[in-house]
């Protein structure tokens, strides 16, 4: 079954604004005017138990239909999606923004109670005459995010029939850049992104700060490289305990977090980065956000926020 452009309402993205990337971003210094690095968004969605799935490779979906059309929304704010291996392999995603080209300025309610039959498609309170539908149905945003694979060892087996492949032969999304530690990648995956579009991207051992420990700062430098301004990293679980963990969190601009109202349980894949100990040896916490700003999205809501300056 085709899948339908979805519409968020205008009233909820005024209050997205200030966590969001400038319409036209300039990338980011680093405070010494030497360096600099694409806007980072860390978004995810989470059960009330901090659990991204049900357990490694297991596909689990969690936002409801709004927050959905607002994780679309976030996609065509930003210039890049960025996903970590674990995730390409279990989810097969599209990586695309499905947000409605056009559709009528909108009244909305934030009450789940009178959101209406559109919203519970997705459709974000849509009017359900059949023009408005016809409308909705049009076509995706001209603009679409380029997605970022970050693949060290190759590990992603894709095809043609991979469904990022298959968005960007339609004209639906773009074709992958694949960042990776490998200097030759096998001649007829390297193929078959560039005639879509796409490319491997090899760092050597650049990209790595150890084995299965991500060096952040070269992997965003390489991204700003590539003319992207800002990007979206959406996990999974080992990408954003990585990029929370402590000297990588400085990295991140805005922090977008979905919370559904359900507990996974234990043997979850949960957002938990690695302690962080002070001075005296004693734990103390890893990050915490400020400025933040709570939205009700159906049954879901979502934390805004950036993450605090530590001393």
């Amino acid at each position: 079954m085709a899948e339908l452009p979805l519409a968020f309402p205008s009233v909820e993205r005024e209050r997205l604004e200030s966590h969001l990337p400038p319409i036209s971003a300039d990338t980011q210094d680093d405070g010494e005017g030497t360096s600099k690095r694409p806007f980072v968004t860390l978004t995810f969605a989470t059960s009330l138990d901090s659990a991204l799935s049900l357990g490694p490779g297991i596909r689990t979906a969690l936002s409801g239909p709004q927050s959905k059309a607002m994780t679309h929304y976030l996609r065509s704010r930003h210039d890049a999606i960025c996903v970590g291996v674990g995730t390409a392999i279990a989810d097969d995603p599209g990586l695309n923004c499905r947000l409605a080209s056009e559709y009528p300025d909108l009244e909305t309610s934030p009450n789940a109670s009178t959101a209406g039959v559109g919203a519970l498609l997705g459709l974000a309170s849509l009017p359900t005459s059949k023009s408005a539908v016809k409308e909705t149905r049009r076509a995706y945003t001209k603009h679409q995010p380029r997605p970022i694979v970050i693949d060290p060892n190759l590990r992603w087996n894709f095809t043609s029939e991979s469904k990022v492949m298959r968005l960007a032969r339609a004209g639906k999304g773009l074709a992958p850049y694949v960042i990776t530690s490998v200097l030759h990648p096998p001649k007829e995956q390297e193929k078959l992104l560039e005639e879509l579009g796409g490319k491997f991207i090899s760092m050597g051992e650049l990209g790595l700060k150890e084995p299965k420990r991500f060096n952040w700062s070269t992997i965003l430098a390489v991204i700003q490289n590539q003319g992207l301004q800002s990007v979206m990293i959406e996990g999974g679980g080992e990408v954003i305990n990585s990029l929370l963990s402590q000297g990588n969190s400085g990295l991140v601009d805005s922090v977008i977090v979905t919370i559904a109202p359900t507990w996974l349980g234990q043997g979850s894949v949960f957002v938990s980065p690695p302690r962080k100990t002070g001075p005296d040896g004693k734990p103390e916490p890893v990050a915490r956000l400020t400025d933040t700003t709570w939205i009700p999205l159906g049954e879901d809501v979502v934390l805004c926020g950036k993450i605090a300056l530590q001393e």
